[in-house]
């Protein structure tokens, strides 16, 4: 049987909503359906199986065929693969295991222990299964199943050891002890500690090796600033975008060695809208990724949540809902998202044992490159960073390193040269792009050179744009642009508590070596 063709026409997919995609390929696919089914009928027996037996699939009979999910494969042929490590709410206690298995299995659980001969304490673990309808000519329908364990109760400040595992698969068996990995939970009070962060990964030779480069630093976690894998190519929220769900199985593969050990704080970017599985487009991030619920809606907005290791509150953003620039999902949240955000960050610069605010999203709010900067992002959320006092802000999408001085009100509140250090209750916010994790890299505007650590050049100003809500770029000359590196990359914050509290910020080039850094005080 032809696969049939559920794509939206281009014309029409570019003036809907991910929502409105959603809904009108949910609605084809099930008239297709019952074409199907009375086709069936009609021809006789294709709903009740060869022979009669009574495993056909479900129909007028009422009998069932094996589906995926619940076929039964001897667990001891599957192995998982894939695991990723995110904390819950609480870092302290909480971490959430993660990982696939090529087929449907058993009762999966995680086991764990203080120590790798001992893995005595034994959790069940949830299967959320994937399923993606095929499209003619393009791709066959594809079956993935994801597995979540939530580790509660843990003690602060502690290594563990555990294994994944299923009926027939057991981690604790000598056959696959080999498996066993290991993490460590946030002190209970604070200490100093490295955490890094790009986005615009993907699947390829150099985002492994940036894996690689995240492994030498020792981090106590990893943040991703959206556009994960690439399953989708084009990235703009349309049902006519080229899309392979399989590039995550290769994703989660390429990123096994780092993220079993070390936790993978992802957020959305554009990339990231599959609307094969729910109105905005974030049905297979849910399935593929157990994160922090930090009070807003995680069930529409998985990439939207807040935690605090040690000194440090970070805050993950979706900056689809915000986007002038690619407005698929522009205004998703009904600006609820921003008020989440106005709260969160009075909280955490509230709380006593807090000293830095570090907020990461995907689209940029200040950058030359490709994509250069969103005028949404910078409309919503610029002046409650502002009224907080956001000490660092994280973004990808433009595929390149590329670092602001200290911008208040938009314009440069304070000159921070490599080496320099800034306090943002007086000079402004540093914004970093941090998008060369692994994808093709982008470059900067004609004429413009990079400028970084040992190949420092000198711009007063550079020509740009950003986008309006109108879909349209605005040219802008800007003197903000200080740090401007085209190649693969990543960022390595050390985070300081004590009597004077410090952010030292570095970017590593893939090579390891430093191509930016400065320091980050408060009121000094």
């Amino acid at each position: 049987m032809d696969i049939p063709d559920f794509g939206i026409p281009p014309q029409l997919a570019s003036r809907m909503s991910m929502a409105e995609q959603h809904e009108y390929l949910r609605t084809k696919l099930m008239r297709r359906r019952t074409l199907v089914t009375a086709g069936a009928v009609a021809a006789g027996g294709l709903l009740t199986g060869c022979g009669g037996s009574g495993s056909g699939a479900q129909g007028p009979q009422g009998t069932t065929a094996p589906s995926p999910a619940t076929s039964k494969v001897h667990g001891s042929v599957v192995s998982p693969f894939g695991r990723h490590l995110a904390f819950g709410a609480d870092p302290k206690t909480q971490m959430r295991v993660s990982w696939q298995v090529p087929l449907a299995v058993q009762k999966p659980y995680v086991r764990i222990g203080l120590e790798p001969d001992d893995l005595s304490r034994k959790i069940e673990a949830e299967i959320r299964d994937l399923h993606t309808p095929g499209v003619t000519g393009v791709r066959a329908a594809l079956e993935q199943y994801y597995v979540h364990a939530a580790l509660d109760g843990l003690r602060p400040g502690t290594t563990y050891y555990y294994g994944v595992g299923h009926d027939g698969f057991d981690p604790a068996s000598p056959k696959h002890r080999s498996t066993i990995s290991s993490f460590r939970t946030a002190p209970a009070s604070p200490e100093k500690f490295v955490f890094t962060a790009f986005g615009d990964q993907g699947v390829s030779q150099a985002a492994a090796a940036n894996d690689d480069v995240i492994l030498r630093q020792k981090p106590a976690f990893h943040l991703h600033a959206g556009d994960i894998c690439y399953a989708d190519t084009n990235g703009r929220g349309q049902k006519s975008d080229g899309y392979d769900p399989g590039f995550w199985d290769l994703f989660l593969k390429q990123n096994e060695s780092v993220a079993k050990t070390v936790p993978w704080m992802v957020t959305t970017g554009n990339h990231d809208m599959e609307a094969w599985y729910s109105p905005e487009g974030y049905g297979g991030q849910l399935a593929r990724f157990s994160l922090p619920d930090s009070g807003f809606d995680a069930r529409t907005a998985p990439g939207v949540y807040a935690f605090t290791y040690g000194n440090v509150g970070f805050v993950a953003l979706d900056a689809n809902d915000v986007s002038y620039e690619i407005p698929a999902n522009l205004g998703h949240s009904g600006g609820r998202q921003t008020k989440w955000l106005d709260e969160k960050l009075g909280e955490l610069r509230a709380s006593k044992t807090v000293d830095f605010v570090v907020v990461f999203f995907h689209h940029c709010a200040y950058s030359t490159s490709s994509h250069a900067s969103d005028g949404g992002v910078r409309a919503e959320w610029l002046p409650v960073f502002a009224r907080h006092q956001v000490d660092l802000v994280i973004n990808g999408h433009n595929h390149v390193y590329e670092r602001t001085d200290a911008v208040k009100g938009g314009e440069v509140g304070r000159s921070v040269p490599i080496g320099a250090s800034t306090d943002p209750t007086k000079d402004g916010i540093v914004y970093v792009t941090a998008g060369g994790g692994g994808r093709d890299l982008y470059g900067f505007p004609s004429g413009v050179k990079e400028s970084y650590e040992g190949h420092v050049t000198h711009h007063d100003s550079i020509d740009s744009f950003h986008w309006t809500k109108s879909k349209a770029s605005a040219a802008e000359t800007v003197e903000w642009s200080r740090v401007r590196y085209r190649g693969f990359s990543l960022l390595a914050v050390e985070a300081e508590s004590g009597t004077r509290p410090v952010l030292r910020v570095s970017a590593l080039a893939q090579s390891g070596e430093r191509i930016d850094h400065f320091e980050v005080r408060r009121g000094t």
